[in-house]
């Protein structure tokens, strides 16, 4: 059972439990929303039981995550919660055509996530969002168009930006690939 791993390794349940709470939910609020009872949901976080898939895409539908981001990589043997190798990244994000994006951190527990984003070109989201977060976002290679409080930024490679619980929104109208680090305070993934 999943109940007798380290306490030092992170888990489903907790990437649950953090996101859940990074959205506001209590465990009644998600378990309504779930149709099952918050004793099952609290065991679930405390990896007591495991949820089937069925239950895995409730999760992800009201926790508004990809089905794929509640999965990992097996870590080599001492990685866990310490290392993300390259082929081991969890995909994550809102799953908008041209925007690919994976989990740095190794988990979702700590005050704050770190993601790689993919901005393919012509890729755009058209409806701002606005999030009760601290975004910073540093581009390694490639340029786009990020509007923050609707002011319209062109950054490039070496750039970087801050969103702080304001609406913005992005585009890609450029031919090649842009990539960003991200750090969002609290995680939302």
């Amino acid at each position: 059972m999943l109940h007798d791993m380290p306490k030092d390794v992170r888990t489903l349940g907790a990437d649950l439990r953090a996101l859940r709470k990074a959205r506001g939910l209590t465990l009644h609020d998600l378990s309504d929303a779930l149709g099952r009872s918050v004793g099952w949901l609290s065991q679930v976080e405390r990896d007591i039981s495991e949820p089937s898939i069925t239950d895995l895409r409730g999760l992800a539908k009201v926790l508004d995550v990809s089905v794929s981001s509640l999965f990992r990589v097996a870590a080599a043997a001492g990685e866990e919660g310490h290392v993300v190798r390259k082929n081991a990244r969890r995909p994550i994000g809102n799953r908008a055509a041209g925007l690919i994006e994976e989990l740095l951190s190794p988990d979702l527990t700590d005050d704050f996530e770190v993601v790689h984003s993919t901005f393919e070109p012509g890729a755009e989201m058209v409806a701002p969002v606005t999030r009760q977060t601290q975004e910073l976002g540093y581009v390694v290679s490639g340029q786009m168009s990020i509007w923050i409080d609707n002011k319209r930024f062109e950054v490039g490679a070496g750039d970087s930006f801050r969103i702080r619980g304001v609406a913005y929104r992005w585009a890609n109208p450029h031919e090649m690939p842009c990539v960003v680090i991200w750090v969002i305070a609290p995680p939302v993934y």
